[in-house]
């Protein structure tokens, strides 16, 4: 009876055994699928796209992000393409005073005096929700939606840091009150979304092999509406310039 119980607690073990045997072979089975595409914050996409190999469809070196075949950092993700969303639209860009006051308060004035000035204003390219005007050599990623916004009507080259606006102009003052101008640029919003995509890899003697992987960020750009320049001049803001009257 001895000998039946002892051989018997033998099989269990064994029993015991293939059980874990079987549940390492599950594990395995499900590492796979633990390496597919985690969750990436917008920042953490905005820098795959950054240093990816082709972006907007054009193909980048190391150098237009900083980066070196050796000492690195190398290309992130295979391609990167912004893709518009929504409509382009336009708005008013805040008023700016834009000239320094003229008054016709002399207390035996009489009649309308002629102010002659020139007026300037500049206008702030702006930046996107996660792009910067200047990111490495090639301008970076603003600099690649330069040819979203060529699509547009009255739209231009956005990678500059400012438009500017100006004008010489004769307004007569009235008696009693104080001129100066103001100017309300322009503006447009571009909105979509920043695509990446890492190519699958089929894996090789000492690396695993990994599936396709695909992130997206929102973007928002907004940046002033720039007429062409005359003769190959750089564009100027289009807005509205006003001149405004006060009281002495």
């Amino acid at each position: 009876m001895a000998k039946r119980r002892f051989k018997n607690k033998k099989v269990r073990y064994v029993a015991i055994g293939a059980a874990i045997t079987t549940g390492a072979a599950v594990a395995t089975v499900l590492l796979p699928s633990a390496n597919a595409a985690e969750e990436k914050t917008p920042e953490q996409i905005m820098k795959l796209c950054e240093r990816t190999k082709v972006l907007n469809g054009k193909n980048q070196s190391l150098e237009d992000f900083g980066g070196h075949g050796i000492a690195g950092p190398t290309f992130e993700s295979d391609t990167c393409d912004f893709v518009e969303t929504k409509k382009l639209e336009f708005f008013d860009g805040p008023t700016e005073k834009v000239s320094i006051d003229f008054p016709n308060c002399e207390p035996n004035a009489t009649k309308p005096t002629k102010a002659e000035f020139k007026w300037t204003a500049t206008v702030g390219q702006g930046e996107g929700k996660y792009t910067a005007t200047q990111q490495g050599a090639g301008g970076g990623l603003f600099g690649a939606l330069s040819g979203s916004w060529l699509k547009h009507k009255g739209t231009t080259d956005i990678t500059v840091d400012t438009v500017t606006a100006g004008d010489s102009e004769t307004i007569d003052v009235p008696v009693g009150k104080v001129l100066h101008m103001e100017f309300t640029p322009k503006m447009q919003r571009m909105t979509g979304e920043w695509r990446v995509k890492i190519n699958a890899n089929p894996g090789s003697f000492a690396v695993n092999p990994t599936p396709e992987q695909n992130y997206s960020a929102p973007e928002v750009v907004e940046g002033p509406v720039v007429l062409a320049g005359a003769a190959g001049a750089p564009g100027i803001a289009d807005g509205e310039p006003k001149p405004v009257l006060t009281d002495c």
